[in-house]
């Protein structure tokens, strides 16, 4: 049976969906609006294939992209065809067909990247969550701080770059194991580095470059169910993103207002946008922390607010540990069998707290309680962003204030389930 398994890995599945597909939507006086798609394929060593395989090995599965036809919503239209990114990505060097879940990532990935196009900016996704996001004033900055966020989750992740990638970049890049690196370019010598990976699949993806047009864009967002049945919906569009869009922490509660008492300095304005435009990416229930324009700790899909930025913090701790080890040792931590470093790292990074404080706490939805927030306190946080809107905002309010910390409302909920 492993040996099967194993083979599956390596097969490139053939499917049976057709070449193209169209999905009509008929409106109440019968106007019917049509999308219209082609599947994607790949030539690969003399060989036409489509996706490797779905989610898993023995799951057939294909990649269409929208060429004809659009659907407007109320006031929404949605994205016009010709518009690719990954529904239609140039294949530099393949390694090998990709999957669906490599697809995924890269868009995940690309879903994030379009809120920064001010400055160089990375995000690595690992199974549809990011592992590490940051932007700095060059690219190779910005991955380094990517990577260092999560270095181990980053192993086998997808790397997406919204500036042509140049020689330090991707020898960083070459220097770990990735599966996808997205770009819109390549500089010269970039791309000889990273081939010599020859199991990465390097695309070009010129439209990365556009990225900000696709900001205030919404798209048919479609979830098949198990009977076959379908939910549609416009994709989620985050409303804050500048710092005007920001609402002060405050609530009424039997009569009496709570109002936050410290707000926020610019270097927090900037980490909370940052964050709140990267949870837009992060499975729900999540918690994030951001600091200096970087993840800090990412807590994703979890049942409980309290659980999930317990996780967040955890995080910190254990991949800011791993950081410290593997940049004094050139080993991961859980491999570094000398006590007496492992103690003074562990020294360190409990003096440190994980490089939690002075950051900002992110949470996709409102605390129901103060316990959550408090999470976040006991570490240090300097500010914290959530939607508001619980029944006990005055609780989270009163939390904050008593420990100093500023805080300032979305008013939209951002889950990504």
């Amino acid at each position: 049976m492993a040996k099967d398994l194993k083979a599956m890995y390596k097969t490139v599945m053939d499917d049976h969906f057709p070449r193209k597909m169209e999905i009509s939507f008929i409106d109440e006086g019968g106007k019917r609006s049509t999308l219209q798609y082609e599947k994607v394929s790949w030539v690969i060593e003399g060989v036409e294939k489509g996706l490797r395989y779905g989610e898993n090995p023995g799951q057939e599965a294909a990649l269409f992209k929208l060429v004809n036809g659009n659907l407007v919503l109320g006031e929404v239209k949605t994205i016009d065809p010709g518009k690719y990114l990954a529904s239609d990505m140039e294949m530099l060097q393949s390694g090998k067909h990709p999957g669906k879940t490599n697809i995924t990532d890269v868009d995940n990935a690309l879903n994030i990247l379009r809120y920064f196009p001010e400055k160089p900016a990375v995000v690595i996704v690992k199974h549809n969550n990011p592992c590490g996001a940051a932007r700095a004033d060059s690219l190779v900055k910005a991955y380094q701080k990517a990577f260092y966020a999560d270095r181990v989750a980053a192993f086998g992740g997808a790397i997406a770059l919204n500036r042509p990638v140049d020689k330090a970049t991707a020898e960083g890049i070459n220097a770990q194991y990735a599966e996808v690196v997205a770009a819109p370019d390549y500089e010269e010598g970039a791309f000889q580095i990273l081939a010599q990976r020859k199991n990465l699949r390097i695309l070009r993806i010129e439209n990365i470059s556009r990225l900000e047009q696709w900001v205030g864009q919404r798209f048919v967002d479609i979830k098949s169910l198990v009977d076959g049945g379908i939910i549609v919906q416009a994709s989620f569009l985050p409303v804050t993103r500048t710092p005007k869009d920001l609402q002060p922490a405050v609530c009424e509660y039997k009569g009496k207002e709570y109002r936050i008492k410290r707000q926020p300095t610019e270097r927090e304005i900037q980490d909370m946008l940052f964050g709140w435009l990267v949870e837009a990416g992060v499975s729900s229930n999540s918690v994030l922390y951001v600091k200096d324009d970087a993840t800090v700790g990412i807590g994703t899909g979890e049942q409980d607010r309290v659980g999930v930025a317990e996780i967040a913090r955890d995080k910190a701790y254990r991949k800011l540990a791993d950081r410290y080890c593997f940049e004094a040792y050139k080993v991961p931590y859980n491999d570094l069998k000398d006590e007496d470093k492992r103690r003074e790292i562990d020294a360190r990074v409990k003096k440190e707290r994980g490089g939690i404080p002075g950051s900002v706490m992110v949470s996709d939805a409102f605390f129901p309680f103060r316990d959550g927030v408090e999470v976040g306190i006991r570490e240090g946080v300097g500010a914290v962003i959530q939607p508001g809107g619980s029944e006990r905002d005055f609780e989270v309010i009163e939390a904050c204030n008593e420990a100093n910390v500023a805080m300032m409302f979305t008013g939209q909920r951002s889950f990504k389930h």
